[in-house]
């Protein structure tokens, strides 16, 4: 399954990239996530994996985020791995013409197992609106602290 969203965040590319680029701010704009942990590597370098821990309403979900492109502040791309799941984001950023960001978001998701099964009945909606709202956070909370 393959889809893009994209937004745009009233802010400079430069300002979104520095808020972006610390895991700190993480729990500002990824609704439900509990801890992260640097596993392997160096942050932000290509290579360096992290586990993330999420609650989702009664499910918790263990995720290994695996940098894959790092090319700040033009693009970012990551892969996400839990169980049964597999999801390339990547991430481009561009200023527009009044210097605003613009995120746009390719991302792609493989399933496994019982996922597998389940994607079947789960529509490519599902995923792309919880994927936009990632993207509508950050914008709020980036917008919140240029405007500070």
């Amino acid at each position: 399954m393959k889809y893009q969203n994209q937004i745009t965040i009233n802010a400079p590319r430069a300002k979104c990239i520095e808020l972006l680029d610390k895991p700190e701010n993480m729990k500002h704009w990824q609704q439900g996530l509990q801890s992260y942990e640097l596993l392997d590597g160096d942050q932000g370098r290509v290579g360096a994996r992290m586990r993330l821990h999420y609650k989702m309403g009664k499910r918790e979900i263990e995720m290994l985020e695996t940098i894959v492109r790092y090319e700040f502040p033009d693009r970012f791309d990551a892969t996400y791995e839990a169980k049964g799941v597999w999801n390339l984001v990547e991430n481009h950023f561009t200023e527009n013409e009044a210097g605003h960001t613009v995120w746009t978001a390719d991302c792609e998701f493989k399933f496994s197992g019982l996922m597998r099964v389940m994607s079947i009945f789960m529509p490519k909606s599902m995923f792309q609106k919880q994927s936009f709202q990632y993207l509508e956070d950050f914008k709020t909370f980036v917008e919140a602290q240029v405007n500070d």
